[in-house]
């Protein structure tokens, strides 16, 4: 590894953040999705949905943030194409700067860019009455989770970013992990589902996810979910850096 790789990542963090800065309608346009299902599932079909005795919006909001980091990290997909089709990459190549460096201020940026999105949502959420009892270890704890889950997501986006031949291509590997909440415990327990989609829900990575940010948030034992959890993070952020890192280099190389 290039041992300028830190200055050299803030240095291309910088200069993502600053096309953030310009442009800030993409943390906008990701968090005006979520907003608009919790307005709908909160006050529309909310009524409708058992989910125990409290607050739905207290139920339904770890879900929406999956909704919401999965909606962010298309983005990312999407901005390391334009990256590549404008050619800056092999200008990077032709400069002394670690290579790993641009990749990692892409996911960086990402991470920002999805923190203040998830920050947006949960103001939302406390708008409509959402209320945690979790302390400050408890805070901690969501805040370690969604920071692990959005680099994992973030670098899978890394990998449509790199092989996409489209704009569309690259963002639209996005819509199947936006839907996978919707068959999960994120809108209503497992239980009142149908057998064989029960047996999909509780043993895919968003449920053990929601549910251990749901009992967190509500000060709950999370018990050995949140191990479940980690390991399906930690599991796909692995997976997803290698599979990216050999992509780049073919890529690249």
């Amino acid at each position: 590894m290039n041992r300028h790789f830190l200055s050299d990542t803030a240095v291309l963090l910088g200069r993502s953040l600053r096309h953030i800065a310009r442009s800030p309608d993409t943390i906008i346009t990701t968090a005006i999705t979520p907003i608009a299902m919790l307005l709908l599932f909160v006050y529309v079909l909310g009524g409708a949905i058992q989910a125990g005795t409290g607050k739905y919006v207290n139920y339904l909001l770890p879900g929406i943030l999956i909704i919401t980091i999965a909606s962010g990290i298309s983005y990312t997909a999407y901005r390391l194409f334009l990256d590549l089709r404008s050619g800056i990459f092999e200008r990077f190549q032709s400069m002394p700067i670690a290579r790993s460096a641009v990749l990692w201020a892409h996911v960086l940026t990402s991470v920002v860019a999805n923190l203040i999105s998830l920050v947006v949502v949960l103001v939302a959420a406390l708008v409509m009455g959402f209320r945690a009892q979790a302390g400050v270890l408890g805070w901690l704890a969501v805040a370690g989770v969604l920071v692990l889950f959005t680099l994992a997501l973030t670098w899978l986006a890394v990998i449509p970013g790199l092989t996409a031949s489209s704009v569309d291509g690259a963002s639209a590997f996005a819509y199947p992990l936006i839907f996978l909440p919707f068959v999960s415990s994120a809108f209503v327990p497992t239980e009142s589902m149908p057998g064989p989609v029960r047996a999909f829900a509780e043993n895919q990575p968003v449920t053990s996810i929601v549910d251990s940010l749901r009992a967190l948030f509500l000060g709950q034992p999370v018990g050995s979910g949140i191990w479940t959890a980690l390991a399906w993070c930690a599991g796909i952020l692995v997976a997803a850096v290698a599979l990216a890192g050999l992509t780049y280099r073919r890529r690249v190389g």
